[in-house]
């Protein structure tokens, strides 16, 4: 009986540890950023998004997992799918599940898992053949003329139970398969729901709803966070009076329709009716889900664009930025809001900075594929504080091909400086194109100018790269100390003019610019580069007939077109 009681305590003992020594992957607030925890040290996100059938078949699925390593990715994000995790109801197969997991897990890569389930761009194509063939049982929603849509209604409830069954038994079976190795380190639930080309659902559940009066979880929510409500949501509550209760058009007024200005919000009451009701529905989800393996949760949005500026026009119901507090009240299990972007890069930095909200990290699941939104990775990194970024079809092409291949060896490399720099504004991300070629910027007492293009001098690269006109380019900038930084990046010149001179010693130049990489977190320098191969021209510093009271950087070609990466401190006198 002794032997038996000393080795229960030892197996206690031994999973106290265990679990002490794995913390599962968390938010956390670290000053004025929220971070991502995985194995109790901040980690950033380098993914991509693979496309949506990449992982229903093993054998295809499987040469996946190292082309992504080579395209130095650190975590791919990739789909679970209802209806082949649930194909009868009630018996569940996990062999693609961990398939997914163990290639990834031999490439050390993590993974991000998408939940394909009730919906997947509004509709409900993914849910298993039981679901869709019985609609008495799991309900469409309707349009006006109670005309049936393929999309599941929110206000299913049979349908809700079921997909929450489904998810809860997915993630006790990552728990009990994953715990340990912390491959799984995120999920997202469903795929850019809402409805389309309604303002709401019509259905006779709905119908009921609507003329209710608004839940009483919502309106407890906006009563006792009122002053710090977002103003889209304040600014109607206010206009109609800060009403404590009532019907949806009593507490947030009639609707506005304007179909020319992309930006208005038109719709507005109908679609915080049909947000309330879809969060509902994914909070069952979620808080279900948690239950057996609490990891971070979110959900993400077919945005708000030009051409798409409507509830209907995109999905009505999904987590676009403006209902971000309605999701909050109604779905707490809910840990952030990503957007999805394929848009205009003007309209890329709008959306980010419309997500990028007190309590929401900018999370970027899906971005388009290419070398302008390689480039972008940099500007969300260093702008936003982006815990994630992710071009979507990223098993599209050889890693050799693929911009993003070079933009994440670099990134990877600053990985832990980013972290570090996160929350604290001592870094700036930079992304030019032709059609914003200078991005103009403070930071570390300078006023900093990035222009597109190389400026090369001394060692002119071969004519064929000469003749190459640049179409865009990134990189990203650190202060870390008076007058030092550190800066990565190609294809562009910067340039610091001192936001407060010294007028005891106005003049600037280097005292060193060395070029090189980090190794686990350490600099190695390369070689020096101080002269007319950093700074542009002459024989030392910023170069004769030039200003010296601003400073100059150029970056050298790289063999194969590599990104630099430069430390380099200035100097004063007089």
């Amino acid at each position: 009986m002794k032997k038996i009681f000393t080795l229960s305590l030892l197996i206690t003992f031994t999973y106290l540890s265990f679990a002490q020594e794995t913390s599962i992957p968390r938010l956390e607030k670290q000053g004025d950023a929220i971070k991502l925890i995985v194995s109790d040290r901040p980690f950033l996100i380098l993914g991509g998004e693979l496309h949506n059938s990449s992982t229903s078949g093993t054998a295809y699925m499987s040469p996946i997992w190292e082309k992504m390593r080579l395209k130095n990715l650190n975590t791919v994000i990739a789909p679970v799918y209802w209806e082949l995790l649930e194909p009868e109801e009630g018996k569940f197969d996990f062999t693609l599940v961990d398939s997914m997991i163990e290639g990834a897990r031999k490439q050390d890569l993590k993974l991000v898992l998408l939940w394909f389930a009730s919906w997947k761009n509004g509709y409900s194509m993914y849910a298993p053949g039981w679901v869709k063939l019985d609609q008495k049982k799991y309900p469409r929603a309707v349009n006006r003329d109670g005309e049936s849509f393929q999309m599941l209604s929110a206000f299913g409830k049979e349908s809700m139970k079921a997909d929450a069954r489904a998810f809860r038994a997915l993630m006790k079976h990552i728990r009990e398969t994953d715990a340990g190795h912390q491959t799984v380190i995120t999920v997202q639930i469903e795929n850019e729901m809402g409805l389309f080309m309604t303002d709401r659902d019509y259905c006779e559940a709905a119908n009921k709803a609507f003329t209710e009066p608004v839940p009483g979880d919502l309106m407890k929510y906006l009563t006792e966070n009122r002053g710090n409500i977002q103003p889209e949501i304040d600014s109607v509550w206010k206009a109609n009076g800060y009403k404590k209760s009532g019907k949806w058009e009593e507490v947030f007024g009639k609707s506005i329709a304007d179909r020319s200005n992309w930006k208005v919000l038109s719709s507005l009451t109908e679609e915080f009716f049909t947000v309330y009701h879809y969060a509902k529905y994914i909070e069952m989800i979620a808080s279900e889900g948690k239950k057996e393996y609490p990891l971070p949760m979110y959900v993400n949005a077919w945005i708000k664009q030009p051409n798409g500026g409507y509830p209907g026009k995109y999905p009505n119901g999904g987590p676009v930025p403006h209902t971000l507090d309605i999701w909050r009240a109604a779905a707490p299990s809910v840990d952030f809001l990503a957007p999805d972007i394929y848009v205009p890069v003007d309209v890329a930095k709008y959306t980010i900075e419309q997500y990028h909200r007190p309590g929401n990290p900018v999370f970027i699941p899906e971005f388009r594929h290419g070398d302008a939104g390689a480039n972008f990775a940099f500007w969300a990194y260093g702008n936003h504080d982006a815990i994630a970024f992710a071009p979507f079809g990223i098993d599209d092409w050889a890693p050799e091909d693929d911009e993003i291949t070079k933009v994440y060896s670099v990134l990877g490399q600053l990985s832990d400086l980013i972290l570090q720099h996160q929350g604290k504004k001592s870094m700036c991300g930079i992304y030019l194109d032709t059609v914003s070629p200078v991005q103009k910027f403070e930071l570390g007492g300078f006023r900093i100018e990035a222009s597109l293009g190389g400026g090369y001098y001394a060692a002119f690269p071969d004519p064929a790269a000469r003749s190459h006109r640049q179409t865009s380019a990134g990189g990203m900038i650190f202060s870390t100390g008076p007058d030092e930084f550190i800066v990565a990046g190609k294809n562009f010149r910067l340039t610091f003019v001192p936001v407060r001179p010294d007028p005891k010693r106005k003049f600037i130049d280097v005292e060193f610019m060395d070029e090189g990489t980090f190794v686990n977190g350490s600099w190695v320098t390369t070689r020096r580069l101080n002269g007319d191969e950093g700074t542009g021209g002459g024989d030392y510093g910023f170069g004769t007939g030039r200003s010296m009271t601003s400073g100059r950087l150029n970056f050298q070609p790289q063999p194969g077109d590599e990104y630099s990466i430069i430390r380099f401190r200035m100097y004063r006198y007089r």
